[in-house]
């Protein structure tokens, strides 16, 4: 098992299809066909991979064996076109163990993975908690979202992470853009953009990779715009960015998942209808805003 990976581009947190069903948890199962459909979509459209049961698949709301034959389906449907990093976030280092075991059984290429969730572990198990998975063997993603799970995953921990062969990236979602210069002013590992709307800021800075949200829903379009980042064409990278930056913005608020669904129904290219608890729909009020945030970037980029 090799410990390097190409990152760049855009990697996909896939959202995941769920359809009508009395006998599945509440009474939504999941809808395989849809979501191979949309990671079939995702690839064609010039991504270069998906990255199943993350917080945008709802994994905490799946059965573990919803959540296994997620992983599984993802890899057929990419069908060696590009990468899976299957999420395999867990309470302890024993689950998200199992998690990542099972992933590179089912052929997925890293993980991606918090840490420990539901409670707030020290730097000493943090540390310890990604040395664990490390012994499966897959690349892995590290990912900093402070705002879920209570821990920050601050440059200087990063680096100490780093010092793990397998922990060769670093998704940073904190939206502090100044910590890209500090990250690689400590060590190396690759910086990945976690959160739609600091995109252009983390890239310009020197992010390799986007790990994303909204191109679930604009993946032609977001694979231009990374491509122009990357590119160094900073002002035609800006005026697309400036298109879409108030839609990606939900990509950071707690009604995310909900929110890109939305957004996928009104674009038509693909699925996303309901949300398992406990997400529930949309108010009135956050609808219409995502639904008029959507239109706008939709007629901005029709009128291009």
């Amino acid at each position: 098992m090799t410990s390097t990976m190409d990152l760049g581009g855009v990697v996909v947190a896939t959202t995941l299809a769920f359809t009508e069903d009395s006998s599945a948890p509440a009474g939504l199962a999941v809808d395989y066909d849809k979501f191979a459909e949309h990671v079939d979509f995702l690839m064609s459209n010039g991504c270069r991979g998906v990255g199943p049961n993350g917080s945008l698949g709802e994994y905490s709301s799946l059965t573990d064996e919803e959540r296994r034959k997620v992983i599984q389906v993802a890899v057929e449907a990419v069908d060696g076109r590009g990468i899976v990093i299957a999420g395999a976030h867990g309470v302890g280092s024993h689950q998200a163990r199992k998690w990542a075991e099972w992933a590179r059984e089912d052929g997925a290429d890293g993980v991606l993975l918090l840490p420990p969730t539901l409670y707030r572990a020290n730097e000493a198990e943090v540390i310890a908690h990604y040395e664990e998975v490390a012994k499966v063997g897959l690349p892995i993603m590290a990912y900093n979202n402070p705002f879920d799970t209570k821990v920050d995953l601050a440059p200087s921990l990063v680096a100490k992470l780093a010092e793990i062969p397998e922990v060769v990236a670093i998704k940073e979602f904190s939206g502090d853009v100044r910590r890209v210069y500090e990250i690689k002013e400590r060590c190396d590992i690759d910086i990945i953009a976690g959160a739609d709307d600091v995109l252009f800021e983390m890239m310009v800075n020197g992010a390799v990779g986007w790990f994303a949200g909204y191109p679930n829903a604009f993946p032609k379009e977001a694979v231009e715009l990374y491509n122009l980042l990357t590119d160094g064409k900073w002002q035609e990278a800006r005026e697309l960015y400036t298109q879409l930056v108030a839609v990606f913005r939900w990509d950071s608020r707690t009604e995310f998942v909900q929110a890109i669904k939305l957004s996928m129904d009104i674009c038509g290219n693909s699925y996303g209808g309901p949300t398992r608890p406990p997400r529930g729909p949309l108010s009135d009020e956050h609808r219409a805003q995502v639904t008029a945030d959507t239109e706008r970037a939709l007629a901005a980029l029709a009128a291009r």
